[in-house]
């Protein structure tokens, strides 16, 4: 499959995801406020480390060798092996979630009333982990219609769900429904993965074989790397927004952050779903050179086009998507959207790290890039106000990508 078919076809669960993200961000503006908005995104960033950690952090290992292996043999030792890891994991991550769910109701949500929220995702963060290593078999199959139907499924039901729970219960309804809403995802996907061909319940009976689990391993260690650093950044940062400028400053840059993430999801898709396993297949440098050159031509045009659409029509973006109270993050666009492009075109190359397991390159730049945006954040955000923030976000990513550019240049002419 093509990466223009991809797209197309990642473009249909994009834009379902869009649709809901849209409603679902409208309820919150409105039931809930900026200063709300910003409690929702700390919970989101700390999420995205705890499910990361439930399933042992093998997700992008599992699609890479999915896809590369072309003997069930060994495709059976990866989906056993990352099943066991998963629930091994999961237990131990849902303990800790549930002791210590009043630690972390104060440090993340800043109030002790929210301990509920953690006692419930400890018990549903094993569905959450085993949901991601099953999107991940499709994804490395290459079942991108099953891949794409399971994601529309997921978004549509977070719609009704969150809104649902944000009219009834307000804030408390939010991070209920961020908490539950892909636990419950996990049967839409588990049926589609019975229904595949290539399945059988014993390739995922067979224990955890070695080679498997350090090969899975590497993409462990790159992937704990990422959600210590990129989630744990933007919690310092959203609190240092809160604390020195505001909660509802705060609660704007995650707004325009939310903006980033939602029309970028079609390039951000196609790159996870197309990217990554024709990446880990390609051995010969100058086919793998050919690809990613494709991927500039295809992909970088799209981005910028959005971009520049966005910024056009950033008052109706925040009119329709937000409320009129959420109006002072207009002066936020500008160099927001400029670091989304450079953020995409540095990402076509970072990929490239992910599906040759060049682990020690991968934890450098992640380590140092997360460090450089909080450090530029600060300093900017003291200088400037709160748009300093979205200059430190540009500038950070241009010097990624010329970091890119050199470490593979140099790939390349080895």
């Amino acid at each position: 499959m093509t990466l223009i078919k991809t797209s197309l076809l990642t473009a249909i669960s994009t834009i379902v995801k869009i649709l809901s993200g849209f409603v679902i961000n409208k309820f919150m503006a409105i039931y809930v406020g900026p200063s709300g908005i910003a409690i929702v995104g700390q919970l989101q960033s700390f999420m995205t480390m705890i499910t990361t950690l439930s399933n042992g952090a093998i997700s992008q290992g599992v699609v890479k060798y999915t896809a590369e292996y072309t003997s069930i043999e060994k495709k059976k030792k990866i989906f056993s092996s990352s099943l066991a890891i998963s629930l091994i994991s999961s237990f131990f991550v849902s303990l800790i979630l549930i002791v210590f769910s009043q630690y972390w109701s104060e440090l993340i949500l800043k109030n002790i009333k929210y301990s509920s929220i953690f006692i419930v995702f400890g018990v549903t963060v094993v569905l959450f982990a085993l949901n991601a290593i099953l999107i991940s078999i499709l994804n490395g199959q290459k079942e991108i219609k099953k891949y794409i139907i399971v994601n529309i499924a997921g978004s549509i039901f977070s719609l009704f769900l969150t809104s649902f729970l944000i009219v009834e219960l307000g804030l408390i309804g939010a991070l209920y429904a961020l908490v539950i809403n892909q636990s419950i995802v996990f049967f839409v996907t588990l049926v589609f993965v019975i229904k595949s061909k290539w399945f059988k319940l014993r390739y995922f009976t067979c224990g955890i074989d070695k080679d498997s689990f350090f090969k899975l391993g590497k993409f462990s260690l790159m992937t704990v790397v990422t959600i210590l650093t990129v989630p744990v950044s933007h919690l310092i940062i959203r609190n240092y927004i809160g604390e020195n400028l505001g909660w509802d400053e705060a609660g704007y840059w995650q707004s325009i952050w939310y903006i980033s993430i939602i029309y970028l999801m079609i390039i951000t898709s196609s790159l996870n779903v197309y990217y990554l396993p024709k990446l880990s297949e390609i051995q010969d440098k100058s086919k793998l050179k050919q690809e990613i050159l494709n991927g500039y031509k295809v992909i970088m045009p799209i981005v910028t086009i959005l971009a520049f659409g966005i910024f056009i029509f950033r008052d109706l973006v925040v009119k329709v998507a937000f409320t009129d109270q959420f109006m002072p993050m207009l002066e936020l666009f500008k160099w927001q959207l400029i670091g989304d492009v450079i953020k995409i075109a540095s990402w076509l190359l970072g990929m490239l790290m992910l599906a040759k397991a060049m682990t020690k390159a991968f934890i450098v730049t992640e380590v140092v890039f997360s460090i450089t945006f909080v450090v530029l954040s600060i300093l900017f955000i003291d200088s400037f106000g709160l748009i300093g923030i979205t200059y430190a976000f540009s500038l950070n990513y241009f010097i990624y990508l010329v970091t890119m550019i050199f470490i593979f240049r140099r790939l390349f002419n080895k």
